[in-house]
């Protein structure tokens, strides 16, 4: 998510999180989810995501369905 400049401020912007927050919850189920949530909304970055991680996009909303249980 950070690794794109323009999508990195949208996140940031939207959610008052800071990158140091953001870091420091990588492994929280619920941030997770709240970022794979984030890149669902807007096709272009969940494309770009899943691009960099060279996995489908349907495999980040599957992720996030099964995160936000």
């Amino acid at each position: 998510m950070l690794g794109d400049a323009d999508r990195a401020e949208r996140l940031l912007a939207l959610t008052g999180l800071t990158p140091e927050q953001m870091r420091a919850s990588l492994t929280d189920p619920a941030m997770l989810s709240a970022v794979l949530e984030f890149l669902g909304r807007y096709e272009p970055d969940l494309v770009k995501a899943a691009e960099a991680l060279q996995i489908a996009p349907e495999t980040l909303i599957a992720a996030q369905e099964i995160l936000s249980r």
